[in-house]
């Protein structure tokens, strides 16, 4: 067969297999406007843009009609269209005889939120001509207290049914009576073959052995929930619903280096069984429960990354703005993953459709109010807090000796500083500093820059811009460097209470160019002279500089000098005219500086893991008008969402946070929703939708429950099993109902007597919520390249551990965390829940088979069936080059041809050929034989077909 031959025919065995009816989902922009557009409309636009204070140019921005009707130039937004939208146009201040709001330019990260709205196609809730203010629409308390899900689960016995014969337990029995009840019977039971690749699938994510294949249904469910892979595939699942990721996001993302023991600790908390009602007040308050032991106490710390791990702007400059909108997410990703409620939708006003009131969101809030989630609110580029672990015995005791000597050449380190500084500040302004110093008497000035004198100056005084012409003043810093490498670039300025908290700084190098926002109200942490811009690269004789600018600032920016400070320790440094004890005291410095770094990167070092604490001081939260952070309204006592209190909340305590509260509250059995929510959540994951097809949302815009009253008795079961998630998965994949037969491939049963698929009556129940058949179901993404690496022999079963390389050695605050998420290499072959989940660059296999968004809680993630899969399944280097691997495998062994055709589909189908594909098989590899070049490319193209083909990815 020539080459040409073979390819087509390849390609044609894969075509009969593949199809490529597209389907994407919409997506739905009202969450968007109401966390990120109604505020940032109401705080910057309504002054000039509403009935409550003017309306300028005719045109109203509170309502929809308003922008969609325009002004007196016509309509203010043009959906999905950015380069013809007037409001775009105005904010981005490119038209000098159109620029909005007129007094003070919106922000990068403003602009950037509106134009993401209208390229959604301006989704807008809001309805009617009446202002933002009016009265909301939603349900009151009393009236939330009536419907379904704020209703305490009620316990009832399974219903009589008529062919009694057929359930298996009381999950059969109400699937059967809701048949029964609409004149419909069930298929029949699936074939084994199909059982045993359906059970591995759903418990551990892998096909099955063949050893598993041969086991009896209830021995392979008992040795899956066994499996260390179990905790994998359904940790995987909670990791979706925890919008678990291992970066920030964004345009300058930090990587989260240690989110990896959160996704351990998921993991090990479904192998072991862990109580859900537990497992969810670790990861609420984790930090704040007793704990009996250091494993214990580590563990629980660790689940509080629970709180921390979304998709935050740690560059925000406003930090109260930065910690409220952390609060909101936090309740968003809380409400949602385990409540099914969006509370987020009350940040600015009561919710409009459920029973939430603005009032129940800020008590939420204030519990969180009174958590850390940031390290602290003065840095530039805030983080995240790390704690420390405890460890076991004598790496425990080998740990405290070492940081005992840390500490003690810390405050060595410190007192020397000290000394250097008041050295440094007695000798007056022509105290010598160590590198390269550019004065802001060398700076080449735009703009009209006043001198000052203050007695910390560098040099003989420094400059400020008056507070005038923003927007139009710069200083440029040019320095004249003796060596190329890298430099800490710092700046020196006075702050005062009048000057600007958001001065923009931008370093140009040899790398491009990065620009810091510094905070001129606050001292200069370093020597009270300077502020470090970070590390950057720069070429002697280069164009390097750095330029401080007034642009989009409010109050007066200044500036003394800019350092260059040398990386390495042995660069020279100018010094001139210093004092014999100023440069003994410098030299203390280095060389306790020194031994400090030498010590820190020998001796041992503690785990950290990504968490939260509660602040110093506890206090309740005000409601923010319109969820504007300095809008203050009524103080809010701390508490929960009144319509789902069973009994009275026991009063939060004034030393704590109230998260140890709020998580009993969640794991109550009293609560009307935990309970409910999980157990649709695993109905989900099992069945392909929920008894609630609306994972994330239990509320009036929600669905309503297919089957009520087995929703009940699945809540009451679960809670009384002990919340073991073990025992409700058994329970489920036992019943009759989970095994029965797929629509398409249905079996009658000849102890049953049901009828054949062909037989059912669809219009009765199109989208077969009663039941009567197993969904066709695709793999996911995971499940996807695990079967692949099976197939091929090189996937990797080690459980656990750090996954990012290079992740331990770098500062995750520093901007080299860009480079490791941007240009990372996804080349491992471990269990796909371990592959880095970054949320600025994912897998290629990921984003093109439908991974969950992990910006947002997902309970079940959308299915596509687009072009671009049928492409990388033909075209993709990952899919040949597996390929390749497993037919290497195949004629490796001492198989016959026959035999290894026999294992190639059972290893990727599960199942065994029919007459007519192994005779097809046969003929394409025909004539192979005699070259083993073309036998091996052969074998190849076989497998990529098999992974092409709809029996590979759809599991019956």
């Amino acid at each position: 067969m020539n080459p040409a031959m073979h390819l087509r025919t390849t390609a044609l065995l894969t075509l009969t297999w593949l199809v490529s009816t597209a389907r994407t989902p919409a997506e739905d922009g009202a969450d968007f406007f109401e966390k990120r557009v109604r505020p940032l409309l109401a705080e910057r636009c309504f002054e000039c843009h509403s009935p409550e204070k003017k309306v300028k140019g005719g045109l109203r921005l509170d309502v929809r009609e308003g922008w969609a009707k325009g002004g007196d130039t016509g309509p203010a937004i043009e959906p999905g269209k950015l380069d013809e939208s007037l409001l775009i146009t105005a904010v981005r201040y490119h038209d000098k005889d159109l620029q909005m709001p007129p007094k003070k330019k919106l922000s990068e990260a403003e602009v950037a939120t509106l134009e993401e709205w209208v390229r959604l196609g301006a989704p807008d809730p809001r309805t009617g001509a009446g202002a933002v203010a009016k009265k909301q629409t939603g349900l009151t308390i009393e009236e939330g207290r009536k419907f379904w899900a704020y209703i305490a689960p009620k316990k009832c016995e399974p219903p009589a049914v008529k062919d009694a014969a057929w359930p298996r337990g009381d999950i059969d029995r109400f699937i059967l009576a809701k048949l029964e009840e609409k004149g419909l019977q069930p298929v029949g039971d699936a074939a084994p073959e199909v059982l045993a690749r359906r059970l591995c699938y759903a418990l551990v994510g892998l096909p099955p052995t063949r050893e598993q294949a041969a086991c009896s249904v209830e021995q392979l469910v008992d040795e899956l929930l066994g499996s260390p892979h179990f905790g994998e595939a359904w940790g995987r699942h909670w990791l979706d619903v925890a919008r678990f990721a291992e970066s920030s996001g964004g345009g300058r993302t930090l990587l989260f280096k240690d989110a990896w023991r959160y996704r351990d600790y998921v993991i090990e908390a479904f192998n072991s069984d862990r109580p859900f009602d537990q497992f969810l007040r670790e990861q609420i308050a984790g930090d704040l429960l007793p704990a009996g032991d250091p494993g214990q106490r580590s563990r629980q710390l660790t689940a509080t990354a629970f709180l921390a791990l979304g998709p935050t702007n740690y560059e925000e400059q406003d930090k109260q703005q930065l910690r409220f909108d952390i609060i909101d997410e936090q309740l968003d990703t809380i409400g949602k993953a385990v409540l099914g409620q969006t509370i987020g939708c009350a940040r600015c006003h009561d919710h409009k459709f459920d029973p939430i009131p603005q009032r129940d969101y800020y008590a939420l809030a204030g519990i969180f109010a009174s958590t850390r989630t940031l390290a602290n609110y003065t840095d530039n580029v805030a983080r995240w807090v790390d704690a420390p672990l405890s460890m076991d015995g004598e790496q425990e005791e080998k740990l405290r000796a070492h940081e005992t000597r840390l500490a003690a050449m810390k405050a060595d380190l410190d007192a020397a500083k000290n000394n250097l500084a008041a050295l440094r500040k007695n000798a007056g302004p022509a105290a010598p500093l160590p590198g390269i110093i550019v004065d802001d008497a060398e700076a080449t000035a735009v703009g009209e820059w006043k001198e000052s004198h203050y007695p910390n100056n560098i040099g003989v005084g420094s400059k400020h811009d008056m507070n005038a012409d923003k927007g139009r003043k710069t200083l440029t810093f040019l320095p004249k460097l003796p060596a190329s490498g890298r430099y800490e670039v710092r700046l020196a300025y006075p702050a005062f209470a009048n000057r600007s908290p958001r001065v923009p700084v931008q370093i140009f190098h040899a790398d491009g160019e990065e620009t810091v926002f510094v905070n001129q109200t606050q001292p200069p942490p370093i020597d009270e002279l300077f502020v470090s811009l970070g590390k950057f690269r720069f070429e002697k004789d280069g164009a390097g500089f750095v330029l401080v600018s007034n642009e989009g600032t409010t109050g007066y920016v200044g500036a003394d000098a800019v350092q260059f400070l040398p990386e390495e320790e042995t660069a020279p440094v100018a010094v001139a005219n210093q004092s014999d004890a100023g440069k003994k005291m410098e030299a203390r410095v280095k060389q306790v500086e020194g031994a400090m770094k030498k010590l820190a990167s020998t001796g041992p070092r503690r785990p950290v893991a990504m968490a939260v604490r509660d602040e110093e001081e506890v206090a309740d939260t005000n409601i923010r008008v319109r969820g504007l952070v300095n809008q203050k309204g009524a103080l809010v006592p701390r508490g929960v969402l009144q319509v789902a209190l069973a009994a009275e909340l026991p009063a939060l305590s004034e030393k704590e946070s109230g998260r140890r509260e709020l998580a009993d509250w969640l794991a109550s059995p009293g609560n009307p929703l935990t309970a409910r929510v999980f157990v649709n959540r695993v109905w989900s994951w099992l069945f392909g939708a929920g008894l609630v097809r609306t994972t994330e949302n239990f509320g009036t815009t929600g669905e309503a429950p297919s089957h009520p009253e087995l929703l009940d008795w699945l809540a009451i079961h679960f809670v009384e099993e002990g919340w073991s998630v073990k025992k409700l998965v058994r329970e489920i994949v036992l019943s009759r109902a989970w095994q029965l037969g797929n629509a398409e491939r249905g079996t009658r049963s000849a102890e049953s007597k049901r009828m054949d698929a062909a037989d059912l009556p669809r219009s009765e129940d199109p989208d077969n919520r009663l039941l009567a058949h197993a969904n066709r179901r695709r793999l996911d993404a995971e499940q996807l390249r695990d079967s692949i690496l099976t197939v091929s022999g090189e996937l990797r079963l080690e459980v656990g551990g750090s996954n990012i390389t290079g992740a331990g050695e770098i500062n995750a605050n520093d901007t080299s965390s860009q480079n490791t998420e941007y240009k990372y290499e996804f080349t491992d072959t471990r269990r796909s829940v371990y592959t880095p989940a970054f949320r600025n660059k994912r897998l290629e296999l990921f984003e093109v088979f439908d991974f969950a968004n992990i910006n947002a809680p997902v309970g079940h993630r959308d299915v596509s069936t687009v072009a671009p899969q049928a492409l990388y399944l033909l075209n993709h280097p990952f899919i040949v080059e597996q390929s390749k691997l497993a037919a290497a495998r195949a004629l490796a062994s001492s198989s016959t041809d026959a035999e290894r055709l026999a294992e190639a589909f059972r290893a990727a189908l599960g199942r065994a050929a029919t007459d007519a594909e192994r005779a097809t098989c046969e003929k394409f590899l025909a004539g192979a034989d005699a070259d083993r070049e073309r036998r091996t490319e052969g074998w190849s193209q076989l497998y990529q077909s098999l992974f092409g083909c709809l029996d590979f990815r759809y599991l019956e």
